[in-house]
């Protein structure tokens, strides 16, 4: 039988400015199989219980979603917004806890739960949340990320929202080697400045791109090398890496090292970021360079 195992990526309460209890709870958790490998863009069934006074105690409200994983294996949900079996959400008594979220999954979408897992929330975050709540998102957020945040396998240095304003960005590897973009001088029309993931995926042979396409940090096998332009925003966004890296004692980003972008030139050339200079140049593909994986969410 399958076996999936979930890595709780955040909890999350998303309080009202006027209440004193939260409306919802975002939750987020990376859905893998007995092989270690993604369960990417699968529906999953879920049944989220919240647990008052112990992680074995009383549910005091029980609801079931069906999300459905991305690319990345990522379920993403809101707690208080799903189909109620038991209990209401608006009315727990968050100041009688503690309290725990217990989550039970059905990999095949249904209601026949094979994974369970519980965890404890604590105070604190509801009533903070609550009083910063109206100056940071005016009036209430689920969102989770935030620059230099050690999470999903490396370390976040953009955040963008998207049109229904769910955080989006890049996260950098906390590692790096160095390699030849390319052994031989061939054409791969990898020149989107903009794309590292459409530019890897065009790289042959290529040390740089067998490199990121090999990692597995953080559980992950999406890493890829980044664009010219992604490079460009890490340059800028360092000072957030390094000291998120620097307090993980992981390689930082040096201010000497020149970085291989996937971004081609021709076939003869491709682009690399400079952060000694905080500029971008087109040395031969022959050339050995850093090399620093990145990955989006």
């Amino acid at each position: 039988m399958k076996r999936l195992i979930t890595i709780c990526a955040a909890i999350l309460m998303s309080a009202n400015l006027w209440a004193q209890s939260p409306d919802k709870m975002s939750y987020q958790a990376v859905v893998r199989d007995g092989s270690n490998n993604l369960v990417a863009s699968t529906s999953v069934g879920m049944q989220i219980s919240v647990l008052q006074g112990s992680a074995n105690g009383t549910a005091v409200y029980v609801e079931t979603q069906t999300p459905t994983s991305n690319a990345n294996g990522l379920v993403s949900l809101e707690i208080g917004s799903g189909t109620v079996v038991s209990g209401n959400f608006t009315t727990i008594d968050w100041e009688s806890g503690p309290y725990f979220i217990k989550t039970e999954t059905d990999p095949t979408g249904g209601t026949t739960y094979s994974i369970t897992g519980t965890s404890q929330l604590l105070s604190v975050p509801y009533a903070l949340h609550a009083k910063t709540a109206e100056s940071v998102t005016g009036g209430g957020s689920s969102n989770i990320f935030y620059l230099g945040q050690d999470t999903l396998g490396g370390i976040v240095f953009y955040i963008y929202l998207d049109q229904n304003g769910v955080q989006h960005g890049l996260i950098v590897n906390k590692n790096e080697s160095t390699a030849q973009w390319q052994t031989s001088g061939t054409t791969t029309n990898a020149t989107r400045s903009w794309d590292g993931v459409y530019n890897t995926g065009l790289m042959t042979g290529s040390p740089a791109a067998t490199y990121v396409n090999g990692l597995t940090d953080g559980g992950f096998t999406d890493w890829y090398l980044p664009s010219i332009d992604e490079l460009s925003i890490l340059w800028h966004n360092r000072f957030h890496v390094n000291k998120a890296l620097n307090a993980g004692s992981f390689s930082l980003l040096t201010t000497t090292a020149d970085y291989w972008s996937s971004t081609e030139y021709d076939a003869t050339y491709a682009f690399y970021f400079s952060f000694h200079f905080g500029s971008a140049t087109n040395p031969n593909k022959a050339d050995t360079y850093s090399v620093r994986a990145v990955r989006a969410f």
